[in-house]
């Protein structure tokens, strides 16, 4: 190295050299001056003294007073006039006093104070735990009286009617003993048959005011052959007492039920609950505005409305036990462990959500995509130094809200990102409005800043107005600056989100069984229907029992998002799972099951009671029966959807229906996965519909057919392009304007007579042009007051086709003889305009 003087080295350290000579003066090293050339040993000695020297101010600084105080004492005169006019100085001392305490002992009493708090929490944390103890312990024993009592009040009933039984039972025993009797007494004095008795009359009055007319025994008995004993167990003397009454009296007031509705339930088994005829039933729906027959089945919505309609009381049935029973066998057993977090990528179309994430991957994501946006969810984990982090990316046109929804539902942290020289937009605000539905933190990427018409500031303050604030302004939103394409920023966001996620503790069970949730689904050729999943909770194992949404099976295959197969996945991993009876929905909770068996009976209970659900709610009121014979009158385009993956084609049927006006529509008869088979064809073909093929294809038998019955299949990759065709399609069918465009005014001067024309209106054209054919209107003070065309215009004596703005000429207006001087004469054309959506 080459040698250096002391006011080279005091400039390399930037520190002035008078302050360099005295350390090395106090570290006992003895220099020439500010040009003396200092020693390698020189360097070192002077480091070791200052570290020793640093080393005595620690223990100075931490055996130095815990408070300061400092008093300040300032002494001036003032001269004060007295009153002879003469002028007086007065001594004035002015004493001030300021304490100074170390930052440590304020922070060791927040700590205190923190303690104390804490303290107070816990204590009266105790008390509530008490008193709900307590009062657990008092309902206890109110519940043990109530039931002693109940089976004291029990026990007395039972005693009482075993006392009124057995009275009963003697007395009988006696009525047959003397009925015995007496038909013993008469058989032996009978020589000839018995005088016919009279038929005695017991009239006895009801609560009603009619009366009940009861025979004497005397009668039956001359029908009884002798020597045969009346049997008294089928009436005999016990039933022809007098003191019989009626069985049926009148309800006093009107019965009320309690009905008890399931999710679903038909119109006659409504009415059997209520113990109502159907017709009184429909005739409520029909009040209700709701059209159904007896059979038809309704929704528990509308029939708690029909319940409280005729004055009984609804009681609402969940008929998911089954899930309850599935749920409850899923409960966690174990201690939950830290998992990752797991982050979403939100934000409007190419503010470089992709980007960004394909620089954290080191990946070409965004090259491979069509149009270069992302048009499905992607799901991928990355490892950094401090841990493993999931990353969600979303798509952001704006057909794609739904995705966006699920993604916010199934994350820990939202990445906002908003590029730089474009600022806040309406995905952007979509987002904002996802993640506070879903309740996740927000950490805002500002992406693009190394740009030079990058404008940091201004996406702030367009941030702040939807509420979203910096923490530098005293929010709490984390803003980070990033570059997608050099990398900058990038490592300060993912210790950002690293440090949001230790904030919020996140935990899962790593170990039992695996639950999770659907991000989307397709069908592939060779593979079958393949699911991205991202695992929740658990651990998800090669040959589990899975069950998503409406579909089961067992997981045959799993692979990660680089294509690598894997037979485990542990909570906040997402994977590609291969075994499902069906691609399920995006968005539907994957759970894993103990058997087949069971996975099979919840899919089916889950597959009717959509159906039923379904069913249900077709039920159609009287407004959507006249708004469908409205509809009947508007042209519409039938569409059969196919696409790769369930959530593309969950956002092209979203946007095409939105498409829909009063005039025109678009009906979309199907909506699913995979390529255009056979039935699809003949599906189009009988419904005449377009197919729209969203990154998918035909096969060779539907090749043919389509070629064949000349169907009309369009193929997209580009989801706004699809749209963007459909709409042309309407605006063609929506049916032209025809509007009236003034071309010129003429302003009546005077009104001659003509033995030809008849009235004839001598007129300077003020505005525009008048041409002979066009049609006219008469206006007399702004108002209309006739319509028509023109007779003849003409220039001096010369018939002319137009007169232009600032010439005089001659109307005569035909059919119209009232024209008068300062009427206006206004010359239109009808313009046809073509209607776009």
């Amino acid at each position: 190295m080459s040698e250096v003087t002391v006011s080279q080295f005091a400039e390399v350290l930037k520190v002035p050299v008078d302050k360099l000579l005295t350390q090395l003066d106090e570290a006992g090293i003895k220099v020439g001056g500010a040009n003396a050339i200092i020693s390698e040993e020189a360097k070192m000695e002077l480091l070791t003294h200052l570290r020793r020297s640093h080393g005595k101010d620690a223990a100075e600084q931490a055996s130095a007073p815990r408070k300061i105080t400092l008093q300040r004492k300032v002494q001036s005169e003032v001269k004060v006039a007295a009153a002879q006019g003469r002028a007086r100085t007065v001594n004035v001392e002015v004493r001030s006093k300021r304490t100074y305490i170390k930052r440590d002992v304020l922070e060791e009493q927040s700590r205190a104070q923190t303690d104390e708090l804490e303290k107070a929490q816990q204590a009266a944390e105790a008390a509530r735990l008490a008193a709900e103890a307590e009062a657990q312990r008092l309902a206890d024993l109110e519940a043990r009286e109530r039931a002693a009592e109940e089976a004291r009040l029990k026990a007395a009933e039972e005693a009482r009617r075993r006392t009124e039984e057995e009275a009963k039972r003697a007395s009988e025993a006696e009525a047959r003993a003397e009925a015995e009797r007496a038909r013993k007494a008469a058989a032996a004095t009978a020589v000839r048959p018995p005088p016919r008795a009279p038929v005695v009359e017991d009239k006895t009055a009801t609560r009603y005011g009619r009366s009940e007319l009861h025979v004497s025994t005397d009668v039956s008995r001359r029908y009884k052959k002798k020597g045969r004993p009346q049997d008294t167990r089928r009436g005999g003397s016990k039933g022809n007492q007098s003191d019989a009454k009626h069985g049926f009296e009148m309800p006093t007031e009107p019965v009320k039920r309690e009905v008890s509705v399931p999710e679903t339930i038909t119109v006659a088994e409504l009415a059997q609950k209520m113990s109502v005829k159907g017709s009184e039933v429909i005739k409520a729906l029909m009040n209700l505005g709701v059209m159904a027959t007896i059979n038809q089945v309704i929704d528990q919505d509308t029939a708690a409305l029909v319940v409280e309609e005729l004055g009984h009381t609804i009681k609402l049935v969940r008929g998911d036990v089954m899930e309850d029973d599935l749920q409850a066998g899923l409960a966690e057993g174990e201690e939950a462990t830290t998992r990752p977090p797991v982050v979403t990528i939100m934000g409007h179309v190419d503010h470089g959500k992709t980007s960004l994430l394909d620089y954290i991957r080191a990946a070409k994501v965004a090259a491979g995509e069509a149009g270069g946006i992302t048009q499905h969810i992607g799901a991928y984990h990355v490892t950094t130094p401090r841990g493993i982090v999931t990353f969600i990316d979303t798509p952001g046109h704006a057909a794609f809200t739904s995705m966006r929804a699920r993604g916010a539902k199934a994350t820990d942290i939202v990445v906002l990102v908003v590029a730089a020289d474009d600022g806040v937009m309406p995905q952007t605000i979509e987002a904002i409005n996802h993640a506070r539905a879903a309740e996740v933190p927000i950490v805002v990427a500002l992406n693009k800043i190394d740009k030079p018409e990058a404008d940091a500031e201004r996406v702030k303050n367009e941030l702040v107005k939807h509420n979203v604030i910096p923490e530098e302004w005293g929010g709490d939103t984390m803003f980070v600056s990033v570059s997608a394409k050099v990398g900058t920023g990038v490592e300060t966001l993912l210790e950002t989100l690293l440090l949001q996620a230790e904030v919020l503790e996140l935990k899962a069970t790593a170990n039992g069984p695996a639950a999770g949730v659907v991000l989307e689904s397709s069908i592939e050729k060779g593979r079958g229907v393949v699911a991205t999943v991202l695992v929740k909770r658990g651990t998800l194992r090669q040959g589990d029992i899975i069950l998503a949404g409406q579909e089961y099976g067992r997981v045959r295959a799993m692979f990660d998002e680089r294509g690598l197969a894997t037979v485990t996945a542990g909570p906040s991993i997402p994977v590609q799972v291969l075994g499902l009876s069906a691609a399920p929905n995006a968005g539907d909770e994957l759970l894993v099951v103990e058997n087949e068996r069971k996975a099979r009976e919840v899919a089916l209970y889950r597959q009717g009671k959509f159906r039923d659900v379904k069913l249900a709610r077709t039920t159609q009121s009287a407004e959507e029966v006249f708004s469908q014979m409205q509809d009947a009158k508007a042209q519409t385009i039938q569409v059969l959807i196919k696409s790769d993956v369930k959530g593309s084609a969950e956002a092209l049927k979203d946007a095409l229906q939105k498409l829909s006006t009063s005039e025109v529509a678009v009906k979309v008869i199907g909506s699913n996965v995979g390529g255009i088979t056979e039935s699809d064809v003949n599906l189009a073909s009988a419904s005449d519909a377009r197919i729209i093929a969203f990154n998918v294809r035909a096969d060779a038998t539907a090749r043919g057919m389509i070629k064949d019955q000349g169907i009309d299949v369009r193929y997209y990759s580009i989801i706004y392009e699809a749209i963007d065709d459909v709409r042309a399609a309407l605006s063609g069918m929506l049916s032209p304007e025809v509007r009236d465009q003034i071309v010129g005014t003429a302003q009546v001067r005077d009104v001659f007579r003509s033995s030809k024309f008849g009235q004839v209106a001598g007129c300077l054209v003020i505005d525009g042009f008048v041409k002979r054919n066009n049609p006219i209107r008469v206006l007399r003070d702004n108002v209309v007051i006739f319509e028509g065309a023109l007779e003849s215009l003409r220039r001096f004596k010369d018939d002319v086709a137009e007169v232009r703005s600032g010439t005089e000429c001659g109307i005569a207006v035909k059919n119209y003889n009232d024209v008068r001087a300062g009427d206006q004469i206004e010359c239109y054309e009808r313009v046809v305009v073509t209607r776009t959506l």
